[in-house]
């Protein structure tokens, strides 16, 4: 497992809850991230990015520091899922990722949907909601005391997501088809002591659910190839000037 802290907003409101790194998680802080971790008291495993978001001190040059140049193709938190997952990470919990710039949180999403393309899973926290993909697989969430008002939003990223099935929720889909430009799995809710499933048969959906509900039990339908790919500080020439 990899806990990753992002640059962006972490929601200190009055009910928020400190970020608790499970014994033994691997933790990545991805540029100004490094102030959030600083904050919660973590010391990262790995620090990585180009430090232009960094408010406190750049960390010390090690072999736990990757500095990149600020020019680049891969933004600086998808350079910190290569580095956990080169490191066989398949689990990632993201915080910092959602809210601010919305195309940050745009761009955060599609990730999570390119680690579930490649057989893992990534989370991402923020502002009581937990967003996730899944691909060609299934999340099924524990009976819990739900809270009524608090939604469950599914999406395809795919242009067409085939047989997604929702039991358990309160308005039940079996053997439905998404497509990318429609919004049908907008606001939808968990039943209160009732055990429910989000899954798809061939495609990608982003899900969102409450923080509060129990983290869901993957199930992959197949094997999955390929990776992350390798870390990567090229320059394409759309980006030359």
């Amino acid at each position: 497992m990899c806990v990753v802290f992002a640059a962006g907003e972490y929601y200190a409101s009055p009910d928020y809850r400190p970020i608790r790194v499970p014994r033994g998680a691997f933790v990545v802080a991805a540029d100004g991230g490094l102030d959030h971790a600083r904050a919660a008291g973590v010391a990262p495993d790995v620090v990585v990015g180009d430090f232009d978001s960094l408010e406190g001190d750049r960390p010390d040059a090690s072999a736990d520091t990757i500095t990149l140049p600020p020019l680049k193709d891969d933004p600086d938190l998808l350079s910190a899922l290569k580095v956990a997952w080169a490191r066989g990470c398949r689990m990632f919990h993201v915080y910092g990722a959602l809210g601010g710039r919305i195309d940050h949180t745009l761009s955060a999403i599609r990730l999570m949907a390119l680690v579930a393309g490649h057989g893992g899973i990534g989370f991402l926290h923020g502002d009581g909601t937990i967003v996730t993909a899944i691909r060609d697989g299934r999340l099924d969430f524990a009976a819990h005391d739900a809270a009524p008002g608090r939604m469950v939003s599914v999406f395809s990223h795919s242009d067409v997501s085939r047989g997604v099935d929702e039991p358990g929720m309160r308005y039940e889909m079996l053997d439905g088809t998404l497509t990318g430009d429609t919004v049908q799995g907008v606001s939808n809710e968990f039943r209160p002591g009732v055990p429910a499933s989000i899954g798809v048969r061939e495609g990608t959906l982003i899900v969102t659910f409450p923080a509060e509900a129990p983290m869901p039990c993957v199930t992959r339908l197949h094997a999955f190839g390929g990776d992350l790919g390798a870390l990567d500080t090229h320059v394409s020439p759309l980006l030359r000037r």
